[in-house]
């Protein structure tokens, strides 16, 4: 083969002959002329690609159509530069911080020099994005040097660009144009905006410059796109049922949390309705816990600093999150709990152990403190104070991949229960050029990573690697759960350490008597007790299965003459173990159900004459009647319905 041909290599293992310098779009379009017109990116050798983009050596090529995550975000991102475009045209003098497509949709952070903007605006905005979209303007790439990539945007006035300019090395800066408008961007984008068929701008808010608080507040403009106008009707359809199912909402009107500004921003509340929910999620894993080995422990809300330092932690992260806590005594510096696990170390270090004892299973459901901007505070999802499921378990490296096995298992086990069904698995691992940011050997690091990759095979779980996500300490295992809605959840987690055990000395005797280092794997099943809740309160919409309920019945009598019924029936129930009260307000029993709906009691027990003369209930399950039973089978039927619920 003569050098002007290079070899394509095809997802099926086939490979095509193609002449150098040819472009994913022009191979789409030999293959056939529908596929070049569905086609949106390409990966050339793992490398999300411009359409347009010449390949100039072998490669191996995968064309992504809208249903790939690839094509999602290029089609978003040059969204976002098709709404920058609108917003120069619309307001003159604009500047642009960054643009990024997200996981639905895009966002630009905007200086509209003076201008406000305000909801109402949105919709201007978006008939702008249609008219520009309509032109089929080209995404064109160019390759520019630095100085003359800082003297475009210092005409232009754009500080912005400029600073962000100034960080780059000369030799790798490109910009794309679309229409009028340029921008400084490393890619991907569409071949032409024509693909852009509805526009939906969906949320305006404030956001600091590099999320930094002490410098300028930008306006973050938020939207979406879609090449079909029947897919965006969809999408809104979707987003009115999520903001239905937003846990903010739904945690205040089933009266489970709060937060208060004379407490603090990002600390929540539990209310004693949302601390019953909290105590019946820890119960059901500790009892797991006990069936797996583990050994609860309790550690401090605080640390000496000296902690954090020997652990790396404050090497990593003091500067920006954790502050110190003088005392009175001088050079005496404390921190909030950041984390649980070097506390875990000392434990564990604070006797001998002997290769017989191991594996060492530590767990606890600790609160940690971390520092989070305010802009970045979001209900549950994002606090400052949250408490994590946590668990170290200190193994010998011939133990660490069954302990880890077990592990996926015991996630898996929770994922069952609470109905989520459909989860991916991620490999996290160090990035794969800066190497900077990790601390330890290479050897232990290849050592941890290979554990992860090898169970995951073993067990037949499918994961998909991601280079640079890995903790500063150790590779990972990551669980993305996705909920009723198709919206994606990082939870739970499993982490693979040997730095931590050598920055504690830890050991144990082996069996001829040396003194070796154990392996670390960190855990939590739920990942964080506030992110699960909040997760699982949108996934069901607050109906909660009968066994977590805060509340599980609810007695009714009809009326006032039957109240001592219905105290005889809730007092069996709560001497059952099951959660009951009585309402017995002077409402009518249609309103008291009406009322009662926002609470998602998932069962409700009316009781009048007939009930009390025969000594039963008569018994609605979310809002569906079951029929009348007496209070002893009603007993066993609420047993039934939570064991299967935990099968």
């Amino acid at each position: 083969m003569n050098g002007r041909m290079i070899n394509i290599t095809f997802p099926d293992g086939s490979v095509k002959p193609f002449k150098k310098g040819i472009t994913a779009y022009e191979i789409a379009q030999s293959i056939s002329a529908r596929l070049a017109a569905e086609v949106l990116a390409a990966s050339v050798n793992g490398e999300i690609y411009d359409l347009m983009r010449p390949i100039t050596t072998d490669a191996e090529l995968k064309l992504h159509k809208w249903e790939d995550d690839e094509a999602k975000h290029v089609f978003w991102h040059s969204s976002s530069h098709l709404m920058a475009e609108a917003l120069e045209s619309l307001y003159p003098g604009v500047k642009f911080g960054i643009g990024p497509a997200i996981e639905n949709g895009f966002y630009y952070d905007v200086d509209l020099a003076g201008a406000t903007l305000t909801e109402a605006d949105l919709p201007r905005i978006e008939k702008k994005m249609l008219e520009l979209a309509q032109g089929k303007e080209d995404f064109k790439r160019i390759e520019v040097s630095k100085a003359d990539a800082m003297k475009h945007f210092e005409e232009k006035g754009d500080q912005y660009k400029c600073e962000l300019i100034s960080e780059l090395e000369d030799g790798t800066i490109t910009y794309y144009t679309n229409g009028s408008f340029t921008d400084l961007c490393r890619g991907p984008h569409l071949r032409n905006t024509e693909v852009i068929k509805a526009v939906k701008l969906t949320a305006i808010a404030g956001a600091y410059w590099r999320g930094d608080e002490h410098r300028q507040q930008l306006t973050r403009i938020y939207g979406i796109t879609f090449p079909k106008k029947s897919m965006l009707d969809e999408y809104l359809v979707l987003l009115e049922e999520a903001r239905k199912r937003d846990h903010r909402k739904l945690g205040k009107e089933m009266g489970l949390f709060t937060f208060s500004n004379r407490v603090g921003m990002g600390l929540p509340l539990w209310l004693p309705r949302g601390a019953v929910l909290r105590y019946q999620l820890e119960t059901f894993l500790r009892a797991k816990l006990q069936e797996y080995g583990y050994l609860q422990v309790v550690t401090p809300h605080i640390g000496s600093k000296q902690l954090y330092v020997t652990s790396g932690h404050w090497a990593k992260y003091g500067k920006d999150s954790f502050q110190p806590i003088k005392t009175p005594q001088e050079g005496e510096e404390y921190m909030l709990k950041p984390m649980n696990c070097p506390h875990h170390c000392e434990i564990y270090a604070s006797s001998p152990h002997s290769y017989k004892e191991l594996p060492i299973r530590l767990a606890e459901f600790g609160t940690v403190y971390r520092y989070e901007q305010s802009g970045e505070l979001h209900g549950l999802t994002r606090v400052r104070s949250f408490t994590q499921d946590d668990a170290h378990m200190y193994v010998r490296p011939d133990q660490l991949k069954d302990e880890f096995k077990k592990v996926i298992d015991l996630i898996q086990y929770v994922f069952k229960v609470f109905k989520f069904d459909k989860f991916k698995a991620q490999i996290s691992l160090r990035d794969k050029v800066n190497r900077e940011k990790y601390i330890g050997s290479e050897e232990n690091w290849e050592r941890a990573e290979r554990a992860i990759i090898e169970s995951c095979e073993e067990k037949g779980l499918p994961a998909k690697i991601e280079y640079g996500e890995a903790a500063f300490y150790g590779p990972k295992l990551d669980f993305m759960v996705k909920d009723a809605l198709g919206r994606e959840w990082q939870l739970g987690t499993i982490q693979v350490d040997y730095n931590l055990p050598e920055r504690f000395e830890l050991e144990y005797v082996d069996a001829d008597g040396a003194r070796k280092r154990p392996v670390m794997i960190h855990r939590a099943p739920f990942g964080s007790i506030e992110r699960f809740t909040a997760v699982l309160l949108e996934h069901t919409a607050g109906h909660l299965p009968v066994w977590l309920a805060p509340e599980q019945v609810k007695v009714l009598p009809i009326s006032e003459k039957f109240e001592n019924y219905a105290k005889k029936v809730c007092e069996l129930l709560n001497n059952s173990e099951i959660r009951a009260s009585i309402d017995s307000r002077n409402e009518t029993l249609g309103k008291r159900i009406r009322d009662l709906s926002q609470f998602r009691v998932p069962l409700l027990v009316v009781v009048g004459e007939k009930e009390e003369a025969d000594g039963t209930v008569s018994v609605r399950r979310e809002g569906a009647n079951v029929g009348s039973m007496s209070a002893e089978d009603f007993v066993k039927y609420v047993k039934s319905a939570v064991a299967e619920e935990l099968a």
